[in-house]
């Protein structure tokens, strides 16, 4: 007798079916479970060490989840009936479609009744015999008047059952914040107990918002790696803990998994990595006020610049070496009182200096000096002021001219003349 593991029911409950032959992985059958005759659908076949580890999974009210009083048991046995024609597959497909007008009629048979209960989802069996619908609340309800109106309306039999935050998350169905289809909608088969203390071994901000699942309870992956951080953190401190040295408090900050090093906030050096390995020698070194060296290859950047520049501070630090080296080159030498060493930057100096003299203009700098420029022939020369004396006014008109550009005689037309413009 070959035994085979199928799946039933909008919570996704798990049995276990019994049959001779063999049954293809996703083939729907029709089977009795202790809610009736429904369809399930075969998940694989199971040998006898998986029925053994099927057989001990625990219901989601042993996790923990105080509002799952009534919950399924994760494995129940299954009779097997017959394999699901493509009629009575269709049918339950219709079932799914009426399944959401009757959860709307329901919501608002709700309302008058002010019973502090959610109505999550509805389930039809087989030929109309059962309609299940789940609920959550905080608290135990009073639904019998809510069940007569249901039963009133719908005509069937009404049952109701209640169901925790986490398998509301696992019916419904949602994304989690990787952007993934929830763990719990497809693939998990319970719930496993989550505690912070797993959060905080791997070194995870203590944000509900980031923790926590669209359930807001600790979310299912939280405990997928936890078993490996739990075999490394074995023989160390936990994260936070302060080991006291006589040059200040050395602060554990963390681990990484993918390095196997442990990061520790040393004063005055920052963070460094340490191998897991080498723990107990980096604490005694510490402890002892000696100062552990470590290749620079094991030294932690900044937090302000890790993770946005992480080679900022070496690439910064060559760089300024490489400028600071090309500077001191160029410097002449400070001992070096020699004419004949004199360097080529002194020699460009001068160069740059002898040319600028050639280009200044040449000035009067005595009374008795004149200008070549000024002195025109065939011009009588003329006294501005009348109050000075013909060499004063020959040297300020001197200077007022050296300061000029020499203009060149243009010849315009105008008016169809020709005439000529002298400046003086």
């Amino acid at each position: 007798m070959n035994k085979f593991l199928a799946v039933y029911g909008k919570p996704r409950y798990l049995g276990i079916v019994e049959y001779e032959g063999d049954i293809i992985k996703g083939t729907s059958i029709i089977v009795e479970s202790h809610r009736g005759e429904e369809i399930a659908v075969i998940a694989g076949s199971l040998t006898a060490e998986q029925e053994a580890e099927y057989r001990l999974l625990r219901n989601a009210s042993e996790h923990g989840d105080a509002a799952a009083k009534s919950t399924e048991p994760v494995v129940t046995d299954l009779t097997f009936m017959s394999l699901a024609s493509d009629e009575e597959i269709e049918t339950a497909e219709a079932y799914r479609e009426e399944e959401k007008a009757i959860l709307r009629n329901a919501k608002e048979l709700l309302k008058p009744h002010d019973l502090d209960m959610k109505l999550i989802d509805v389930e039809f069996l087989v030929n109309r015999r059962k309609l299940f619908f789940y609920f959550s609340s905080e608290q135990r309800v009073d639904f019998r008047a809510y069940v007569r109106d249901l039963a009133r309306e719908f005509k069937t039999r009404i049952e109701l059952r209640q169901i925790g935050v986490r398998d509301e998350a696992k019916v419904i169905r949602g994304v989690g914040p990787c952007g993934q289809p929830c763990c719990c909608s497809y693939w998990l088969n319970q719930f496993a107990p989550i505690c912070i203390k797993m959060v905080k071994e791997q070194n995870l901000a203590l944000n509900p918002a980031k923790i926590s699942g669209i359930c807001g309870r600790l979310m299912c992956c939280m405990c997928f790696e936890h078993n490996v951080y739990h075999e490394m953190w074995e023989g160390l401190p936990n994260p936070g803990t302060k080991i006291k040295t006589p040059n200040g408090n050395v602060i554990v900050a963390g681990i990484e998994l993918h390095t196997k090093k442990v990061r520790c906030f040393v004063p005055g050096r920052g963070e460094v990595k340490i191998p897991i390995d080498d723990f107990e020698e980096f604490k005694s070194v510490v402890v002892s006020g000696k100062e552990w060296i470590v290749e620079e290859a094991e030294e932690v950047q900044p937090r302000s610049l890790k993770g946005i520049f992480p080679d900022f501070g070496s690439s910064f630090a060559q760089t300024e070496t490489k400028s600071y080296a090309g500077v001191n080159a160029k410097l002449p030498s400070k001992n070096n009182g020699s004419n004949d060493k004199a360097s080529a930057s002194d020699e460009d100096e001068k160069t740059t200096e002898v040319k600028r003299k050639r280009r200044r203009p040449k000035r009067l700098t005595g009374d008795n000096e004149e200008s070549p420029k000024a002195q025109q022939p065939g011009k009588p020369q003329q006294n501005i002021n009348k109050g000075t004396t013909p060499t004063q006014n020959n040297s300020a008109e001197n200077q007022h001219k050296s300061r000029r550009p020499r203009h060149r005689r243009s010849h315009k037309p105008t008016d169809g003349k020709q005439t000529t413009a002298v400046k003086e």
